[in-house]
């Protein structure tokens, strides 16, 4: 395309050209020449245009317009418009209006910086609504230009339009909020911001010696941050748009922040009601749009507020969310963009919380979810089908897959409703093979949920064949790595001990591709890939331990259990845990030297990280178990017995069992630890651990300094700790030589 003459006529019609236009989009980016005269048009109007400077106006908005409609959906577009540098461009031109300028090109330009940030922030990711795909070096640039524009002098631009007497400016602010930040970094500092005044106000009432912390926090212009105090202000405004944008900019700003979220959640100085509220009133507001923006802001809030008390979530309010959920999706009439937002809102409150998950599946909602899945699906998988659906049918089926793959996460009753009653499983089998990433990731999801319960897994998933074609998507080099990542924890579920798929899954290459993967530098893959490996030998046979071991490799084993990575080094503790069970315990003596040995145990032990001391206290007892000669070259080391007595007198019961356990084995093995386990104070200590008073146990933490009280739980290691007692007292001194 080639445009000559820059003018408005020219402009408008241009706008009116491109918009729902893709192919008129994509022909327009490539113009690239056009595009740099464009985004010069932000700054510097064409000189040759004889009209006014009211005219040179109308030239800026438009090419805001225009860039605004081109900038969102076209991968090719948005290059052209970061090579162009448009970001920096719209900023310029914020920074350098004049108070003679046209009322409509302030409002043009946020609207235009606001839609082209949001394109680069979805590049960026984590995607708000669904995944997508982009190319490695889009990314790339994508993520310089998002940093960039949150550098405090870019901000010190964009920020103060909150402020703006124009309300278009303020909406088009509050949704740059609400769409751009992405990341906890970006979510800080736009909480902390100040405007210049307020900026000095601070700093000359700050004392030199006083540390910043402590003065921010209790500063009344820090009380919420000065962007969200004018976003709780802007809710009580009668304008719906308004409301809508800065309820979104507030679910941003409280997504996974706690100081945020709690401050939204008490009373502010001459407020009436406390701002969650005022947001939950909002929640039976005439607007759908109003009504979802506050259903998810009021889950983000009262999500962040509980973070940090499990099970402290006000259920009052979150019942309200979970109305708004079942009435918008009980409503045939509603759209399916609104019933899209409506899934990620349900996603957002009952992620990763068991009681939620249970609330919404006593109260229907998981079943309205269920049925909207199954109803969006055709039964039966045909090549037409997916070239005929509308992108917002493939953006729906993905969120009521993805919401349902977080209700069935926890309970073995809501994955039965979901696979038997319901029977999700053949609309999870047409999905997972579909063209779009984001059905694939959903499916795969959504079946490694219900892969936790051995019913379904051995009915269901082994009846519908679904678990072999997961393996195949896993199996798959030129899959997405979102989808492999999925696939592989669906994987990890199918090759437990009880699982009848698991000898075909070896069998058809599951190690070979598991330690291809391995290579990645994506953490979670890494530890995905060992926690498949521990399954895969938990109460396994010699010949699958060995199997499992030509792959993985003894050294490479041994170097990972010092990682830098608690999660990898829990995997490697439950990976040698497993290798010593029963029969194991040779081949692991065989396998590794005892100094490596020992050191390997009292690193685990004294480790910080509570699953890493319960895997490494397992591994322990299975060590024990060994011959006499084997307990004595790992447990003669004198760091191994004071590591085991340190994490012993501080550790939770699932810990305390498994190590008391060890030192019966010993003690029943070899009267001679009773002198070593004196010395070390573990005598003692198991003489704390079988205090028991109505059922509750006393022991000492370290040093003595102040009892510790154990729950009934840990009566299975008070009874252990009374044999070893019971051992070494009715001992002899034959018994010692």
């Amino acid at each position: 395309m080639t445009v000559r003459t820059v003018t408005v006529s020219t402009l408008k019609t241009l706008k009116n050209s491109v918009i729902g236009n893709p192919a008129a989009k994509l022909d327009l980016a490539q113009d690239t020449a056009f595009i740099h005269l464009l985004v010069n048009c932000l700054k510097h109007p064409p000189t040759s245009y004889a009209d006014t400077r009211g005219s040179h106006d109308d030239i800026r908005i438009e090419a805001a317009h225009v860039i605004a409609s081109i900038s969102y959906g076209s991968e090719i577009a948005l290059v052209s418009l970061l090579h162009a540098n448009a970001l920096h461009a719209f900023l310029f031109a914020l920074s350098n209006l004049r108070p003679d300028d046209a009322v409509q090109l302030k409002p043009a330009l946020a609207r235009g910086l606001r839609v082209l940030s949001t394109a680069i922030a979805e590049v960026v990711g984590p995607s708000q609504l669904g995944l997508r795909t982009w190319s490695p070096d889009l990314r790339s640039e994508a993520k310089a230009a998002l940093s960039y524009l949150f550098e405090f002098d870019c901000l010190n631009i964009f920020l103060p339009l909150l402020a703006d007497p124009s309300s278009q400016t303020n909406i088009a602010i509050a949704q740059f909020i609400s769409t751009t930040v992405r990341s906890e970094a970006h979510r800080n500092v736009v909480v902390e911001w100040l405007p210049p005044a307020e900026r000095s106000k601070e700093s000359k009432g700050r004392r030199g010696w006083e540390k910043k912390e402590l003065v921010t926090s209790s500063s009344p212009a820090r009380r919420g941050g000065w962007v969200v105090r004018l976003l709780v202000n802007f809710l009580q405004k009668k304008d719906i748009k308004l409301q809508e944008a800065a309820l979104g900019a507030i679910s941003s700003l409280a997504m996974e922040n706690t100081v945020v979220a709690t401050t939204l959640t008490r009373a502010w100085p001459d407020a009436v009601d406390t701002p969650l509220n005022i947001i939950l009133n909002l929640m039976k507001s005439r607007s759908t749009d109003v009504q979802l923006a506050a259903s998810l802001c009021a889950a983000h809030v009262l999500r962040a507020t509980a973070s940090h008390h499990p099970g402290s979530i006000d259920y009052s309010a979150a019942l309200n969310v979970i109305h708004v959920v079942n009435r918008v999706l009980s409503c045939p009439s509603e759209t399916a963009q609104n019933k899209i937002k409506t899934c990620y809102t349900l996603y957002h409150l009952v992620k990763d919380d068991q009681d939620l998950c249970r609330e919404v599946y006593e109260r229907g909602t998981l079943e309205k979810v269920v049925l909207l899945a199954k109803h969006i699906t055709p039964p039966k998988k045909t090549s037409e089908w997916e070239e005929d659906e509308p992108e917002s049918t493939l953006a729906l089926r993905e969120a009521t897959l993805t919401v349902i793959a977080a209700i069935s996460l926890f309970d073995n009753n809501i994955r039965r409703e979901v696979a038997d009653d319901l029977q999700l499983v053949p609309t999870i089998q047409a999905s997972l093979s579909h063209k779009n990433v984001g059905i694939r990731h959903a499916a795969c999801t959504c079946l490694r949920a219900l892969s936790r319960a051995v019913s379904i897994m051995r009915t269901n998933i082994m009846d519908s064949a679904v678990g072999m074609e997961i393996f195949a998507i896993f199996m798959k080099e030129d899959e997405d790595p979102r989808v492999t990542y999925a696939a592989l924890n669906a994987i990890c579920n199918l090759v437990i001990n009880c699982s009848p798929l698991k000898p075909k899954l070896l069998d058809q290459g599951l190690l070979p591709r598991l330690m291809q993967l391995f290579s990645s530098d994506d953490l979670n893959m890494r530890v995905s890939i060992l926690w498949t490996m521990r399954n895969t030998l938990d109460k396994s046979n010699l010949g699958i331990k060995q199997t499992v071991m030509t792959h993985l490799g003894w050294p490479r084993l041994v170097t990972l259990y010092n990682d830098s990575s608690p999660e990898i080094q829990e995997q490697v503790m439950a990976i040698l845990c497993n290798l010593a069970d029963e029969e194991g315990v040779d081949y692991v003596f065989e396998s590794i030297d005892t100094e490596t040995l020992a050191n390997c145990i009292t690193f685990g032990l004294e480790s910080s990280n509570e699953h890493v001391t319960r895997h490494t206290a397992c591994f322990a007892a299975n060590i024990a178990n060994g011959s006499r000669e084997q307990q004595d070259s790992v447990f003669a080391h004198a760091h191994v017995i004071h590591a085991m007595h340190d994490c012993m007198t501080d550790a939770k019961s699932d810990t305390r069992r498994p190590l008391v356990s060890c030192i019966f084995s010993l003690v029943q093995s070899n009267m001679r630890w009773k002198h070593e386990l004196t010395e070390a104070g573990i005598i003692s200590t198991l003489r704390h651990i079988c205090e028991w008073t109505a059922g509750v146990s006393v022991s000492m933490s370290p040093g003595g300094r102040h009892p510790r009280i154990h729950t009934n739980d840990d009566k299975e290691a008070a009874r252990l700790a009374r044999g070893v007692l019971d051992l070494l007292e009715h001992s002899n001194i034959g018994d010692l030589l």
